[in-house]
């Protein structure tokens, strides 16, 4: 039997504990019960909103500031200084140079679990220098890169949804840690697979990234795109004078050119889905000397892993055999790669019913005209900037769908949760990769465009920080669909580099005429007022 002495001391045991668990709760109240109730959960996500549409003038100084570098992938030194010291002064941990690439970051705020990372890519296009707000091709400086895929945009969006969401994280003692990120290099697809390689996604539970569109958009499951594997082969023979004794010399770029036809041959007995280009990046130095260097860059795109790496196979074979009938020497190097995409179900059906609740910006007529003036000058059709939201797209059929596109997002996605939010800040029917792309890109449209994706995102974030269950169906979805059968293996390899050589020539080109563009916010309201630019300019 029990004392009356031991039944008193065990029940004001329990008082004690009941009451230091309600003390912990109130101080802490996410702790001990995760979930939100639907309508603080809707009052939150509605605060989130406000707080990110006051935050406009920075959105928009951040959007202009970035594209006014236009700097190319691996050499993105001004806007990864410029990021990180926003987010630095915002209390974020920062650490430089991950994965051995100088431009590459994390950004940490908050502490335990669950740990969500947040990126974008922040590299641009060669060539593609253009005034914004302009409906012509007018570069700012003929020949210099510039955003013409608008990568200057998603880290803006980043930044302006996670600082309203740490406001709010901070008030309600929300746990969990936030990461951000940048895609370094994404036009050479150079970065991402090292920074999985090295263990930077390990303890990630789930990844938003965010990309430049003409629509407020996501998708999941495989998105019908190609992986890739970037491959430069250099070959190296003998110089000699071209004309006075040509047979004394091994010519690279013969070799460089029979390998070429040889590719160009056998593309006719490959798949459908197959998508390969090559850029001759060194063909010699004049004509009158045999060239004793060469060197190709090869993409081999297709749908699956076995597929690209036969491919990358088949491309060094046939480069062995040039380099036999040309008496030369071969190497070759890998300079990037990305998986086929896949991605979460849960998320992106989540993420979706915030977009619809967000809904598209209201375009001014200044805007439509913009876009409508672009399409007349590339003759696509005037559509002008959508006025309906996108519907939320489903897997592709199979993997014989037409293949296309890639990007090293794909990685990442085959190593945690991962979804990808599109934003309108770009005008459809442009042709991508082009100065055409960058006219919209500092001006309100991409800084409305900005502004939508920030809002769709922040609440969302709030979900997987404030809704277990949506994390776990999402790691469910990973685990028992995703890669039930299919398991990643990395395109790279353990000894493989990243190629941070990359575009360096280039930027040390233009860069000091560049920096003559740099935006100044403390003089000019936006970056259309600095370079004078009536918004919007479009032909007659």
């Amino acid at each position: 039997m029990e004392t009356k002495e031991r039944s008193y001391l065990k029940q004001a045991l329990i008082s004690c504990s009941t009451m230091a668990v309600a003390a912990f709760c109130a101080m802490n109240p996410l702790t001990a019960n995760a979930q939100l109730a639907p309508a603080k959960l809707e009052a939150l996500k509605t605060e989130l909103g406000k707080e990110i549409d006051k935050q406009q003038k920075n959105t928009q100084v951040m959007v202009d500031m970035v594209f006014s570098f236009g700097e190319l992938g691996f050499q993105e030194f001004e806007t990864s200084k410029y990021l990180t010291d926003i987010l630095k002064k915002n209390g974020f941990t920062i650490e430089q140079g991950i994965a051995g690439i100088p431009t590459a970051w994390t950004a940490k705020w908050g502490s335990g679990k669950p740990l969500i990372a947040i990126g974008s890519d922040i590299d641009c296009i060669p060539k593609a220098s253009q005034k914004p707000g302009v409906g012509y091709h007018d570069p700012i400086i003929a020949g210099a890169p510039g955003h013409g895929e608008g990568h200057n945009s998603g880290e803006p969006l980043n930044i302006t949804a996670v600082l309203a969401l740490k406001k709010i994280m901070e008030r309600e003692k929300i746990p969990g840690t936030i990461m951000l990120w940048p895609g370094v290099a994404e036009e050479q697809l150079g970065t991402k697979a090292y920074y999985v390689r090295d263990g930077y996604f390990k303890d990630v539970d789930a990844c938003i990234f965010t990309h430049v569109a003409n629509n407020l958009a996501t998708s999941y499951g495989d998105s019908g795109g190609n992986g890739m594997i970037s491959v430069r082969f250099d070959f190296e023979g003998e110089s000699a004078h071209s004309a006075g004794a040509p047979w004394k010399g091994k010519s690279a770029l013969d070799a460089v050119e029979l390998m070429d036809l040889g590719w160009n041959y056998h593309r006719e007995h490959m798949e459908t889905t197959q998508r390969s280009h090559y850029v001759i990046t060194d063909g010699g130095d004049q004509p009158n000397v045999v060239p004793s260097k060469s060197s190709v860059w090869y993409y081999f795109r297709e749908r699956s892993y076995p597929k690209i790496m036969q491919m990358y196979k088949d491309g060094i074979k046939i480069a062995e055999a040039a380099a036999k009938m040309t008496d030369t020497k071969m190497t070759y190097t890998v300079l990037g790669s990305a998986w086929p995409g896949h991605f979460n179900q849960p998320m992106a059906e989540a993420i979706y019913q915030n977009i619809k609740s967000v809904g598209l910006p209201g375009w001014s007529a200044e805007d439509q005209a913009l876009a409508h003036g672009i399409q007349k000058e590339l003759k696509s059709p005037e559509e002008g900037l959508p006025t309906t939201l996108s519907v939320l797209a489903k897997p592709s059929a199979s993997l014989s769908s037409g293949g296309g596109g890639s990007d090293d997002i794909a990685d990442i996605s085959w190593t945690v949760p991962t979804i990808v939010l599109r934003y309108p800040s770009n005008i459809p029917g442009l042709p991508g990769h082009n100065w055409a792309n960058a006219i919209s890109m500092a001006t309100p449209i991409a800084h409305k465009g900005v502004t939508a994706g920030a809002k769709a995102e922040a609440m969302t974030l709030l979900e997987l920080f404030t809704n277990p269950e949506l994390l776990k169906n999402a790691k469910t979805y990973f685990t028992d669909v995703q890669t039930k059968e299919t398991k990643y293996i990395p395109l790279v390899s353990k000894t493989d580099k990243p190629a941070i050589e990359l575009n360096r020539k280039i930027m040390e080109e233009f860069r000091p005429a560049m920096k003559k563009y740099y935006y100044n916010p403390a003089k000019y309201n936006t970056y259309l007022e600095q370079l004078g630019i009536k918004y919007p300019t479009v032909r007659n």
